[in-house]
């Protein structure tokens, strides 16, 4: 499967958890079909969406706005990470009774009998991931999901896991600011032939100007992800800010808006890399989508690299909470 010519995808697609999930008060049902018809009408084909988002409500959402358009565009969700219904919080869970429960689930609510691309969220560490993967390939076998994907897992962790049934794709973060793919990941989905999803690849605003004041990160809600992400802790961010200053310039000369030369960089990285960019604004995604278009020289490339890269980022990407969810190699702080 190649993600970049299905539906004749355009090489970016639309991550939809902005729309309900981690970034504040989500929009209205009205708001986000809205904009999900919108990015359709505008280009985008591949939609990203998971059973953690808002509780079940990204997918409803999704669901709804795209029903019309089934057979029109490239549908991905995931499995293994939800809230839990009697607990309330965040709970990992990759056993083959749970996932085999979550398909079911994720197809009503995405008004689907069939989804294109199924990851599993989080490795769940209780579960070996052969197991995992040998569910979801009956889940394959079965017809209600064309693929298997896996989402924050090392090239060890892909390796076993493709041994058992071909990975598709494999979806973790990636941009300018945020490098662990290179250890290892980004090599070897090459050489298993596994398309990459870069997720945040405008570095969750910052590379877009998103925040580029320290008003404007204290002016972030409560609930807003980013108050948790060390990069954005006050001191960490102060230190990063002065990066923006150059970065801008370099996007000014190279004739495209920061979010696009963010992107432009992601996708100039690998054939087999397909970015997935979320933002609740319709402009926001129109100009996204637009960095397919944008072709950055050698040299560009290469200040680009200089300039914004593991050793001139202050911080990690994640506290030491949230990083013993993950199975990804980092790069030390």
């Amino acid at each position: 499967m190649t993600l970049k010519t299905e539906f004749n995808n355009p090489g970016i697609g639309l991550g939809c958890m902005n729309l309900s999930h981690a970034y504040g008060t989500p929009v209205s049902e009205e708001d986000g079909i809205k904009a999900l018809h919108a990015a359709f009408d505008m280009g985008y084909r591949h939609f990203d969406t998971a059973t953690l988002y808002g509780g079940g409500k990204n997918e409803l959402l999704v669901g709804k706005a795209l029903k019309e358009l089934r057979g029109k565009l490239f549908l991905a969700s995931k499995c293994g990470m939800a809230i839990g219904e009697e607990t309330g919080v965040k709970e990992i869970d990759g056993s083959p009774a749970k996932l085999r429960k979550q398909i079911e689930s994720s197809l009503r609510r995405l008004q689907v009998e069939h989804i294109d691309l199924y990851y599993l969220h989080r490795r769940d560490f209780n579960t070996p991931i052969e197991e995992s993967v040998g569910a979801l390939a009956e889940l394959v076998k079965e017809g209600k999901i064309g693929a298997i994907g896996l989402s924050e897992v090392s090239a060890e962790t892909l390796r076993k896991a493709h041994a058992v049934h071909p990975i598709a794709a494999l979806q973790t973060e990636y941009s300018l600011w945020s490098r662990n793919a290179e250890i290892a990941v980004l090599q070897a989905t090459k050489e298993l032939g596994t398309a990459f999803v870069a997720f945040s690849p405008v570095a969750r605003g910052f590379l877009a100007n998103g925040l580029p004041t320290m008003a404007e990160l204290e002016a972030l809600e409560p609930k807003d992800i980013r108050r948790n992400m060390p990069r954005f802790y006050p001191e960490n961010f102060q230190a990063n800010l002065p990066l923006l200053e150059k970065y801008r310039q370099i996007a000014e000369s190279a004739g495209c808006t920061p979010a696009q030369l963010a992107l432009s960089w992601v996708c100039a990285q690998g054939d087999h890399i397909v970015p997935i960019p979320g933002t609740r604004s319709i402009a926001h995604m129109e100009e996204n989508l637009q960095a397919g278009n944008v072709k950055l020289s050698a040299e560009v490339i290469a200040e680009l690299n200089q300039l914004i890269n593991q050793s001139t980022v202050t911080g990690p990407r994640y506290s030491p909470a949230q990083q013993t969810e993950i199975d990804t190699e980092e790069f030390s702080a």
